[in-house]
């Protein structure tokens, strides 16, 4: 069942996406090489209860942690350890957050020092993909349409893997509803959408083939030719003419650009 939110459930779900950005910012001034990512998920931890939420991903469905960290072949879902981040390293931070009833819940892929010319143009194009799918994300398109729009620029113009098994969602008072959000598939397929639903739209880029699989702890996805992916995410709630984009990555791109151990594409 698909639920549309009123105007104040949406702005008490900005706060839980904007929750989530404010962390991501926070965590993107601490990366450098040698930090693992055991420290960085305590740090989410913390920010996330300083600020009188609760970290969405801790025992859901068994999962660990307070964040997924998933690194260089990593497509998502991967647990924090104690490996140090090395330089050329790119990991897909995810956090999502419980707040007044709502979740928030994106992601946001950095570059630990220079990746390389494939993988920082990897980056570069998933990034833009997400915007070219929340660009399709109003009042009377269908879902399909933000599909396409992600397929399109990555798969079809650049050959890269989109995966197929993980998708976007719907988002509000549980961490996923419907309705299924696919990084790939027709234009005018799919639920047509209407005012107030908010969706996390989520490309899965692999540089390599698309195939991917889980490792033994039933959590951590791993492209099959190991081979680099890239995850962004955003929360959006759907309007007429133009998508409300709720989480801001305009903190954490600042960030970003201001620590010297990133690479900013």
């Amino acid at each position: 069942m698909i639920y549309y939110k009123t105007k104040a459930e949406i702005e008490l779900a900005r706060e839980s996406c904007l929750l989530v950005s404010e962390t991501l910012t926070e965590t993107a001034k601490v990366l450098k090489p040698g930090i693992t990512t055991l420290y960085l998920d305590k740090l989410i931890g913390d920010y996330i209860r300083d600020h009188g939420a609760s970290p969405s991903f801790l025992n859901y469905n068994g999962f660990p942690y307070n964040s997924c960290m998933s690194v260089n072949d990593v497509v998502v879902h991967g647990f924090p350890n104690d490996r140090e981040l090395k330089e050329g390293d790119i990991i897909s931070i995810d956090i999502g957050v419980y707040k007044n009833g709502f979740h928030g819940d994106h992601a946001y892929t950095f570059a630990i020092g220079d990746p390389g010319a494939a993988i920082a143009q990897l980056i570069r194009v998933t990034k833009e993909s997400l915007y070219k799918g929340i660009e399709k994300a109003v009042a009377g398109n269908r879902i399909g349409d933000i599909s396409f729009a992600i397929q399109e620029h990555t798969e079809r113009k650049y050959g890269y893997g989109v995966v197929r098994e993980l998708v976007g969602h719907g988002l509000g008072r549980k961490m996923h509803e419907d309705p299924q959000v696919p990084n790939y598939g027709r234009r005018g397929s799919g639920v047509k959408m209407q005012e107030g639903l908010i969706l996390a739209i989520e490309p899965m880029i692999n540089l390599g083939k698309r195939d991917v699989y889980t490792e033994e702890d039933g959590w951590t996805v791993r492209t099959s030719d190991h081979n680099a992916s890239v995850h962004f995410e955003h929360d959006v709630c759907v309007q007429k003419n133009k998508a409300d984009i709720l989480s801001d990555y305009s903190g954490i791109e600042a960030a970003e650009r201001n620590n010297p151990a990133l690479f900013v594409s």
